[in-house]
């Protein structure tokens, strides 16, 4: 687990991150901008463990606290890192970044000369969208976890590991099963996962192609659960004993909470829009009934939707009061203020490639991961890379 495989890379010291978190708020409805798109039963799932990991800090994620109001990219990226293979998440521990690869189930380590193999995660079965997906670390501190939300022989699936090493040579302690149960597909299967300001463990999962699930409170495809650390259903989620926080959903992939600690998702439409979500504890956003904005009383409507071929969103970020979305088939960065979020600007309109996910680093720059080589992209060389660039007040 500790061989060092080099990568080209741009010489740049590899920075650190802190997440702005919040705590859950009453339910309420989003608005409905216009449809033509931007200007109490136990869950059966699989639980491991009892206790939560040792300390009681804050989550290691992207801070939003470093900058107010509106913000931009300054100029053209500049890669961070270069030849990663399916790249699928970021996340920081301290100053250092670590980089899961869907199908070959490795966390990398970013390093100034390049990467390092941490380790391979057990048990991962890649295949057409499953594998390696989601890291989350928590807390910060000794141990640090890192979580991964995996497609396993069975299920999806998270499992978490304490960090050994430091900086420049961590390695993965023995694995811990924390939650199971969520049913697989070669499509469809969420996998991002994310630590609130609450200290709870958020989770997206996709319907898996089967459509009767989201809508289902007793199924935990279609929906952003809630689970604490060890993987047990919080006393105060929506409905007793269940993990559900929000359904109707069908494939989300994108978490972020603004500065106000508001919940933000963004989710793959099926052939007509895509969608992003204020999140609210208990709601239903109505897939399959409803594809996007829908005016139905019975379900929440998305703030925003674009054409399925401009967007297809997947992780995002929030930098000041500014949420950026990475888009896979739109190959293009959308920036939405949380003020307005029914308005958007787009950068780098397929100049990268796909782009699966977006993080803001301690230093206040912006990192974009793209996604070239899983199999739908067209990959260029240096392909998939790690790309930086800085942020500015819109």
């Amino acid at each position: 687990m500790t061989a060092t495989r080099a990568r080209r890379t741009v010489p740049l010291l590899v920075v650190g991150a802190l997440v702005g978190m919040v705590a859950c708020s009453t339910p309420t409805a989003a608005p409905s901008p216009s449809a033509a798109g931007p200007a109490t039963r136990t869950v059966t799932g699989s639980v491991v463990g009892t206790a939560d990991p040792t300390g009681s800090d804050v989550p290691t994620t992207p801070s939003t606290q470093l900058m107010t109001g509106p913000q931009q990219p300054s100029g053209d990226p500049l890669d961070v890192q270069t030849g990663l293979a399916a790249p699928w998440s970021v996340v920081f521990v301290g100053d250092t970044a670590l980089v899961s690869e869907r199908d070959t189930a490795t966390i990398r380590e970013l390093t100034p000369d390049g990467t390092r193999e941490v380790g391979v995660v057990d048990g991962v079965q890649p295949g057409g969208e499953g594998g390696l997906l989601g890291l989350a670390t928590y807390p910060a501190g000794t141990p640090t976890y890192l979580y991964a939300y995996v497609t396993a022989a069975d299920d999806n699936r998270i499992v978490r590991y304490p960090l050994t090493g430091s900086a420049g040579g961590y390695g993965l302690g023995p694995v811990e099963d924390v939650f199971g149960g969520i049913t697989k597909n070669s499509t469809h299967n969420g996998g991002r996962i994310a630590f609130g300001p609450d200290g709870m463990l958020y989770v997206t999962t996709g319907d898996a192609q089967q459509r009767d699930t989201p809508q289902d409170p007793n199924s935990l495809n279609g929906k952003i659960l809630r689970l604490t650390p060890a993987g047990a259903v919080p006393a105060d989620n929506p409905i007793a004993g269940n993990p559900m926080y929000s359904l109707g959903h069908r494939n989300p992939q994108g978490l972020a909470w603004d500065s106000a600690g508001q919940l933000w998702a963004a989710e793959f439409g099926q052939d007509t829009w895509d969608e992003l979500n204020r999140i609210q504890p208990g709601a239903n956003y109505g897939w399959p009934t409803v594809e996007g904005i829908a005016g139905d009383s019975r379900f929440v409507d998305p703030v925003q939707q674009w054409p399925t071929d401009e967007a297809s969103p997947s992780g995002i970020t929030i930098a000041g009061d500014t949420i950026f979305i990475a888009n896979l088939r739109g190959a293009r960065l959308r920036a939405v203020p949380v003020d307005d979020p029914s308005g958007s600007t787009e950068y780098y309109d397929g100049r990268y490639g796909r782009l699966r996910d977006v993080v803001v680093a301690a230093d206040g720059t912006l990192w974009i991961l793209t996604n070239n080589t899983d199999g739908r992209g067209d990959p260029h060389d240096g392909d998939d890379r790690i790309l930086r660039v800085a942020l500015t007040p819109a």
